[in-house]
């Protein structure tokens, strides 16, 4: 079943008009060669329609439009009423992201907005090689968009707010998005009226369109007085494309009461019964709509009320669907230009003096934050650091303090630092706007070097932290928005602590990090083996939940992680408990990594346990050991002890998980063999009491039968699996 896509349009009298329509995609509304509806407003505002008290406000609306238009003429000098005055449009960029690509940067957001104020502008190069019948007509529409720079409360901002939501997976509902907006953002939480600001609502999704908007109507201060388009149809790189780059300058075009060029009614293209209708401005030709640059096309014949003569479409106007946009006519300037200086959708208020003022979207910029940030701030020693200024407005000038790094001072807009001796460093800017107006930002136990690796073995109980926040732990937490990972004192497989990740009330979709400082594995010989063991607890706080836990490898510091093992859904664990839940010593398992091979033999390898929260349950750490595989971590004795052995996936594609129960702890020898009884590979592993996984790279094995032989003390178990 489709799901439906519901937008709240406020009316006049205070009611609410939803507008729904199908989420499948419709294949005559997108672009030639995408497969996604390339513009919805049309669509939209036809459902809207259906209600008889929107349509009769819209309709008294558009009349009060064509008079101001009018009017406006009738006042004006020249094509264009009021030339030479720029009216200047506040605009606030809302990005809803999870934490991936979706939240695109800083610098293509600014990209966006440059190409729409050289679109509005016409210093667009293109526009000076259209198709000949339309030499000369681009015009400047003498329409200016800047970042508002101060939020509804008074506070200095972007003009850029960030939300971490998974609901930018699935925006088909617009009012979902604007309240997520309004509950989370970084900067305001809290309504961002539409007669204030002209707020782009960016998400991975909205519903199956690149992009949609409403013309002005009765929504007034509402935030759904605003445009949403998708994170990669914004700017011309980053997550964004050339080809993709001017939808906002198309939706802004009916954020400004501009139609499709064919009209309003229907999608693009020939068999739409386009021609029977009109956009409402004068100088573009009539036409059914296209979807592609085929400035040849003629989709109206006989179209010659304003021209004189047949005439060919305008496909590279913006409010055509072609790759090739390139210009908006003097009409369509003249609309636009009438709709902003309109009271109808509080038009007129977003660009009036008081409320420029208000939005800190005047000339009177000062600088009120400074801020930055920078490439990483866990490095090893020895390595550079990208600082990058993210200070706001009108920044001139800048020093910055890094003590430990070299050089310890800077003035550049964005230096870069080298770090030599381990540590934890703050790091200081401060920023100017070129006056007497400064802002200063201090960062404390920012810069993370970490000290050379530690040799093996390696035992961790965590009996004896206090906290992970500490510079000097040899572990650290990562978090998102959530609870991040702690020393928990009360319960561990062995002792009275260990690890844990308050996962019961994390958000859904979060991602938690506990990272180590390093391990000097330089000494180890290409066919020594080393084996990762830990020890975990798990429960689902309902059983459709599917978390991740993964165990991952740095050698370059943490540039780049190799997962090791991914233990996930029900293997994790299948037992649910819905309340707030604690592990007993009983309910620890102990997971034995064995895929640590000679690719990761130097001398500061990095590990970390990275988790993928889905709403479930808590989550414990214990008895982290890093050995070579001869000697021995613990004290250890041979018995008859092995019990439930176990293997799967089989068939396998990649790896193999062994698990097992033992009395006592042991040292376990498992060994893979191909059906001559020749051994491929051999691993020991420090079995505890109790459960027991063992994960096992298959990836160099070829197709075929093999066999699995387990020996501990006089206990041995040979299992047979495949290789597909």
């Amino acid at each position: 079943m489709f799901r439906k896509l519901f937008f709240l349009i406020s009316l006049l009298v205070g009611m609410n008009s939803f507008a729904q329509i199908s989420r499948e995609i419709n294949p005559q509304n997108c672009r030639e060669g995408e497969s996604i509806e390339y513009c919805r407003q049309h669509v939209l505002q036809n459902e809207l329609m259906k209600a008889p008290a929107f349509k009769k406000q819209f309709e008294k609306d558009q009349e009060q439009l064509r008079n101001e238009e009018a009017s406006f003429i009738s006042k004006g000098k020249g094509d264009i009423p009021n030339k030479g005055v720029i009216y200047r449009i506040p605009v606030v960029f809302h990005v809803v992201h999870n934490g991936g690509d979706e939240n695109i940067s800083t610098a293509q957001i600014k990209d966006a907005l440059f190409i729409l104020n050289r679109d509005f502008a016409r210093e667009n190069a293109d526009a000076d090689v259209v198709y000949a019948p339309f030499l000369g007509m681009p015009a400047d529409v003498e329409i200016e968009f800047v970042f508002a720079t101060i939020a509804p409360d008074g506070t200095c901002f972007s003009g850029i707010t960030r939300t971490k939501n998974p609901i930018t997976f699935d925006g088909a509902s617009g009012q979902d998005i604007r309240s997520a907006i309004i509950s989370g953002n970084d900067v305001y939480n809290g309504t961002w009226p539409g007669n204030r600001y002209l707020n782009i609502m960016v998400c991975d999704d909205i519903g199956g369109a690149a992009g949609y908007t409403y013309l002005p109507g009765s929504q007034g201060s509402s935030m759904g007085n605003g445009i949403y388009v998708l994170q990669n149809y914004v700017g011309s790189f980053g997550t964004g494309s050339v080809s993709r780059s001017r939808t906002l300058t198309h939706e802004v075009g009916h954020w400004l009461n501009l139609p499709h060029t064919w009209g309003s009614g229907n999608s693009p293209g020939p068999g739409q019964n386009n021609c029977n209708q009109d956009d409402g401005v004068s100088d573009t030709p009539l036409t059914a709509g296209n979807t592609n640059c085929n400035v040849f096309s003629n989709t109206c014949n006989g179209d010659n009320s304003f021209w004189g003569f047949d005439q060919v479409d305008n496909v590279e106007n913006y409010m055509d669907y072609s790759y090739c946009s390139k210009m908006f006519t003097t009409g369509q300037a003249l609309r636009m230009r009438t709709a902003i200086t309109s009271g109808v959708g509080g038009r007129n208020n977003v660009i009036s003096t008081s409320n420029l003022a208000l939005v800190g979207a005047d000339s009177n910029l000062v600088v009120c934050k400074a801020d930055f940030f920078s490439s990483k701030t866990d490095i090893c020693i020895g390595a550079q650091i990208d600082f990058f200024d993210a200070s706001f407005h009108d920044i001139q000038g800048w020093n910055w303090s890094f003590p430990g790094g070299t050089p310890s001072t800077s003035t550049a807009e964005n230096p870069v630092i080298v770090y030599n001796t381990p540590g934890i460093y703050s790091v200081t800017l401060v920023a100017t706007d070129g006056s007497s107006n400064t802002q200063t930002e201090l960062k404390t136990a920012y810069v993370n070097v970490r000290p050379f690796g530690s040799i093996l073995p390696y035992i961790e109980g965590f009996e004896n932290y206090t906290t992970l926040s500490d510079p000097n732990s040899f572990w650290r937490a990562k978090s998102g928005s959530g609870n991040a990972f702690e020393v928990y004192t009360g319960t561990g497989s062995e002792g009275n602590k260990s690890i844990r990740l308050q996962n019961f009330n994390e958000p859904e979709g979060e991602t938690d990090d506990l990272v180590s400082n390093g391990f000097d594995l330089s000494s180890f010989a290409p066919t020594d083996t080393v084996t990762f063991s830990f020890r975990y607890a798990y429960r689902k706080r309902g059983s459709q939940n599917y978390e991740v836990l993964r165990f991952q490898v740095s050698k370059d510091c943490g540039d780049i992680w190799s997962t090791r093992k991914t233990i996930a859904g029900s293997i994790l664990s299948s037992e649910v408990v819905s309340s707030n839940w604690t592990a007993q010593p009983s309910d620890f398992v102990q997971v034995h990594v064995t895929g640590i091979n000679q690719t990761f033999f130097v001398s500061n390898l990095l590990t970390r346990f990275t988790f993928d929260s889905d709403d479930g349950n808590n989550l414990f750490l214990d008895q982290i050991n890093f050995y070579s595989g001869g000697s021995s971590a613990l004290t250890l004795n041979e018995e008859e002890i092995l019990r439930e052995v176990s293997l799967y996936p089989n068939p396998s594609e990649g790896e193999i998980n062994l698990k097992f129960y033992t009395f006592q702890e042991s040292d376990v020898n498992i060994s893979i063999q191909d059906v001559t009884g020749k051994e491929l590979q051999r691993n020991r592993i420090k079995a505890s009491n109790g459960e027991n996984l063992v994960l096992m790279g298959t990836e160099n094995l070829s197709a075929g039968m093999y066999f699995v032989r387990i020996i501990a003390g006089s206990s041995q178990k040979t299992l047979q699996f495949v290789i597909k």
